[in-house]
């Protein structure tokens, strides 16, 4: 009868080690206590992270760009651009014409900058979450190689 709830605790450290441990399953194959397998975990822990210069607590984003696009879009552009054209169009003798073709023109840019800016934003994006799959991978790794000097099965 004590074997049940010593195996049900046993499969609840497993589970519960695995989920700290970044996505890896860890047993104490050798009989380590709780508490030394905790003290394990965090020793190699600090070490993978050490060792492949990421530490999954902490995701670096380096160069990470503005999270909106900024600049003027197509409003502020086709308000740009009308009083751009203004300007032109009363020194060409119609400053309404001028305005509404300034405008336009104006709104269009804006709307050209900021697709380029959202497409760029999706890119870097994309390359970041590659990134970071990477560097976790690494690290998975450099935890599974101490995890296992240490007499841990490894999973």
């Amino acid at each position: 009868m004590k074997a049940l709830p010593l195996f049900a605790s046993s499969l609840a450290f497993v589970f519960s080690a695995g989920l700290s441990a970044q996505d890896l399953f860890v047993y104490p194959a050798q009989g380590q206590s709780a508490e030394q397998t905790r003290n394990d975990q965090a020793a190699c822990h600090q070490w993978a992270a050490g060792q492949v210069g990421f530490d999954p607590r902490y995701p670096s984003r380096p160069g990470a760009p503005a999270t909106a696009p900024s600049g003027p879009g197509m409003v502020g552009g086709a308000v740009r651009g009308a009083l751009l054209g203004t300007v032109g169009g009363a020194i060409a003798g119609d400053t309404g014409k001028g305005a509404a073709v300034g405008a336009a023109t104006g709104a269009l840019f804006g709307g050209i900058h900021r697709h380029d800016q959202a497409a760029a934003q999706s890119e870097w994006s994309q390359q970041q979450q590659a990134y970071e799959r990477q560097q976790r991978a690494n690290f998975n790794r450099a935890m599974r190689a101490c995890l296992e000097a240490r007499g841990y099965s490894v999973s």
